[in-house]
């Protein structure tokens, strides 16, 4: 009897014979959780728009996954929180004051055309959410860049329109940004703290690190692909960025500003659209800051945060395909010395 007790106690797996604790659930719901700063600030900031159309987002993006699942007679996966994540993370990159159409379409794209029809989580190429947002700015350009005044919608029902940190500097030059902060320093701490015209998420720099903290400090993203963006952005803004010449730029302005922050912590870093050997991650965020800097500097448009990623996400599996990584287990041999 204890012969048989302990055949059935045998459980064959599939090598390499790794298993965690963590479920894709449970890595979802916290990813959601490390963007609520964010949310909040940005309620804080812009009112209850900011409730209304990330709201919005996420109810259209759960309800959309739970009918083209059961419609087609599969298991629904609203329960993992992954379609939530992706209205969430949709609603933080749109402006406060879109019109209520916008999320919907948004979020059916990003659901429906960027995840499922791939085959669900795990099989989509591009990052979801920048999907649906990419489709909402080349189809309705001028709501997508229509930005408005933080705290606005508290004091008055007509907001008042303003352009971004990153448009000003664009399009007037950075002594006229300065010019409507005041100062650097006042410049400086309104971008840290959110006091500035922007989409819902990426206002305040300091609510966003909180929540990449907590992924960090779980495990759940790497150092590599973030860091990698972030100090490739700032040191380009650095070399290229000034009026006055090489490494005559303000670096702090380019971090600070835009989707960076919200772009290197929680959308580049994305488990299925990156790559997954360190040293490809390493590439991918290099990638992604030049083309963001590159936008920036010498694009159409303010910010390249958005087009960067995708970009970089079309490179992924090639990044994977030419980085080499060191089989599990695999033993290092020694060189022998000379004689």
């Amino acid at each position: 009897m204890a012969t048989e007790a302990k055949a059935h106690e045998l459980i064959v797996s599939v090598s390499p014979h790794v298993r965690g604790k963590e479920t894709v659930a449970r890595i979802m719901w916290t990813v959601n959780l490390s963007l609520l700063p964010a949310f909040i600030m940005s309620v804080w900031y812009f009112g209850p728009l900011a409730a209304y159309v990330t709201g919005l987002c996420i109810a259209t993006a759960v309800l959309a996954e739970h009918i083209y699942q059961t419609s087609l007679k599969k298991k629904t996966t609203i329960g993992d929180g992954s379609a939530f994540l992706t209205g969430l993370l949709l609603g933080l990159n749109l402006p406060p004051s879109v019109p209520f159409f916008i999320p919907i379409i948004g979020s059916l794209i990003a659901v429906i055309i960027a995840k499922l029809i791939f085959g669900g989580l795990g099989y989509n190429i591009f990052n979801p959410a920048f999907i649906g947002r990419a489709f909402l700015l080349i189809s309705f350009p001028k709501l997508l860049t229509t930005w408005s005044e933080p705290t606005a919608q508290f004091v008055a029902l007509d907001a008042k329109t303003t352009a971004t940190p990153l448009g000003i500097l664009k399009e007037e030059g950075i002594a006229r940004l300065v010019e409507v902060f005041g100062d650097k320093t006042e410049l400086y701490m309104s971008l840290l703290v959110g006091h500035r015209a922007g989409s819902l998420g990426e206002t305040s720099v300091i609510a966003l690190l909180i929540g990449a903290a907590l992924l960090l400090y779980r495990g759940y993203i790497t150092w590599h692909i973030p860091f990698s963006f972030i100090a490739t952005v700032g040191v380009m803004a650095w070399a290229l960025g000034g009026d006055s010449g090489l490494f005559t730029g303000d670096p702090l302005i380019h971090l600070f500003s835009g989707g960076l922050m919200l772009g290197a912590f929680f959308m580049a870093t994305d488990y299925v659209t990156c790559p997954s050997v360190r040293k490809g991650q390493i590439i991918f965020g290099i990638g992604c800051g030049a083309i963001t800097m590159l936008i920036r500097l010498k694009g159409g448009f303010p910010e390249g945060v958005m087009f960067a990623v995708l970009l970089m996400n079309c490179f992924a599996p090639l990044i994977d395909r030419g980085v080499k990584s060191e089989l599990f287990g695999a033993v290092r041999k020694k060189k022998e010395p000379k004689t």
